[in-house]
């Protein structure tokens, strides 16, 4: 959509008339031309890592406070729920109005406890965080395997499996991607998909075409931005990079896309309690 187009929208014409249109509120038109928020928004806790291992408690509240209503986890030292029960950490939720919606784990590793623990809280994902660059393909499909019985295993809990991606499996071996290979050698019906769309880029990749060429198979996206340095590139808070973030998540959402993660590894001139809040002033003033 043109900006003169939305401003037009914004100073109230098209709207006014629209409104008079006997099938007001159904219209594709309006839809197409009205803005529509995000909704909620996560924040991967990774970002804010070392305040966490410092204080869990204190940090999850500023982070509240910054106007995040969803949280996404790691399994680290003291497991995804931070040395706490799974029901502990959920009441703690409660009560700052936040919910935790997904979590990174080790799925190697007593995963059928995981989903147990994840399912009586309400969680909708456990995720597969990183897996890393292999010889060959054959490594890739036996992944497949793998993540059809985490699959398997989440669904009788009434949750959901994810892989999230790095920039490896964007690289193709011998011609062919790591990331066709895990998609389409995955059940849909046991496997969603976290992209993370920083690392769809550096690898010099369109995440639109991805979102695209599987619709409703990437339910979870890492909203993170990337600018240019002196060693090649690194994340940044959202809006001072160059990734364009209202044409991914559109196409993104309109392709099954659900749960929008910020997720910052980088913090240059900044800090990372400093980086959350910059990008929750980001997430909510966007708009699709």
């Amino acid at each position: 959509m043109s900006t003169n187009r939305r401003e037009f929208l914004r100073n109230g014409g098209f709207a006014a008339l629209a409104l008079g249109l006997p099938f007001a509120g159904k219209s594709s038109i309006l839809d197409e031309l009205t803005y529509k928020p995000l909704g909620n928004f996560g924040i991967q806790l990774w970002t804010v890592r070392d305040d966490m291992g410092k204080d869990a408690r204190a940090t999850l509240a500023k982070l509240s406070s910054f106007g995040y209503k969803q949280i996404e986890s790691f399994e680290g030292q003291k497991g995804m729920f931070w040395g706490m029960k799974n029901t502990e950490f959920k009441k703690y939720m409660d009560e700052l109005g936040m919910k935790i919606v997904s979590s990174h784990c080790n799925n190697t590793v007593e995963f059928e406890r995981k989903a147990a623990e994840a399912a009586e809280i309400g969680m909708k994902h456990l995720i597969c965080a990183y897996k890393g660059p292999q010889k060959d393909m054959d490594a890739f499909k036996r992944f497949n395997d793998e993540f059809n019985k985490c699959g398997e295993i989440a669904k009788k809990n009434g949750i959901r499996f994810a892989y999230h991606n790095h920039d490896y499996s964007f690289k193709p071996i011998d011609g062919v991607m790591p990331q066709d290979v895990m998609m389409e050698g995955t059940d849909k019906n046991l496997v969603d998909f976290e992209m993370d769309i920083y690392w769809v880029v550096a690898a010099g990749q369109d995440p639109k075409t991805w979102f695209q060429k599987y619709p409703n198979r990437f339910r979870l996206c890492h909203v993170k931005d990337m600018t240019k340095t002196e060693k090649g590139q690194e994340s940044c808070q959202l809006g001072k990079g160059h990734i364009d973030f209202k044409s991914i998540l559109a196409e993104g959402r309109k392709q099954g896309l659900q749960t929008f993660i910020v997720e910052q590894e980088a913090f240059t001139g900044t800090n990372p309690i400093e980086s959350a809040e910059a990008d929750a002033k980001y997430m909510k003033a966007f708009q699709l």
